[in-house]
Formats: C-alpha cells, structure tokens, sequence
C-alpha cells in the first residue's frame, strides 16, 4: 500500500496493482467521498518541446502539461498517483494550478476502485488504442 500525500486534508490510503487497463494502476485503498483530493504528482520539469520529443520515443507516457511552454516527467517520480490510467468515462480528474498537479475525485470510491482519469488530448495523437472498456469509448488516445 502506498500514501498520496495531501497537505489540505489527509494522507489518501492507495494500492498498486495490475490493471485490466494497462500494467499497473492505482487503486483505492479505503473508501474515499467525491471531490476529495486524492494527491500529487512531481516528476522532471521539462519543456513542451521536450516532452514531445520523449513521447516519439516511448508508448509509455508519464507526461503532463503545466503550460504551452512547461511540462512534468513523472516517469521517475515516486508518487503512486503517476500510474493513473485513462478511461473515457473517469472517476477522478486532475487538475493543474500554480505549476502543482493535483488529483480529485470525481465521485465517490469504494475501496479497490481503480482510479482512473480521462487523459484527453495526448502526445500519443490518436496511435495508441485505448483500452479501457468503458461504454462509449474513444477508441485512441
């Protein structure tokens, strides 16, 4: 079991666990009510330029963008919250203020819910098939 740290309320309990999505996923260790925040993800501070460069060279992404200029690496992070996978219909969002990546929930989570958020425009442009099952899915990310 892991911990996602949130400094506003308390320590999130969450689990790694494979996937039916794709390899490893984060998983609800306890549950948790909607809108509660789930926790952080750091990683290298790169530049937008950079992270596309990266994305050429890998089918597994941990990039997110901070702004038209900035994005974070998590791949090397130690927060659990990096093995979020994507759904076309999420339970948890993230949201991106003041250069901080943060985690909420978007409903509530019972314990052993993966914790899923829908990763929108990627660097993937629409090469990888998405696997998520949910009802109405994409198709590609």
């Amino acid at each position: 079991m892991a911990l996602a740290y949130d400094p506003d309320t308390q320590f999130v309990a969450v689990a790694l666990k494979r996937s039916r999505i794709d390899g490893y996923g984060v998983f609800a260790a306890e549950a948790v009510p909607a809108f509660t925040r789930l926790g952080l993800l750091t990683g290298e501070s790169i530049t937008v330029a950079e992270a596309r460069r990266r994305a050429q060279e890998s089918q597994r992404l941990m990039l997110v963008e901070l702004s038209p200029a900035r994005a974070i690496d998590a791949s090397r992070s130690q927060d659990a919250m990096r093995f979020t996978n994507h759904s076309c219909s999420p339970n948890a969002r993230i949201q991106v203020e003041d250069g901080e990546i943060s985690f909420f929930a978007l409903r509530d989570l019972q314990a052993g819910d993966e914790i899923t958020v829908d990763y929108g425009l990627t660097h993937h442009e629409g090469r990888l098939t998405c696997r998520c099952g949910a009802p109405g899915c994409r198709g590609s990310l």
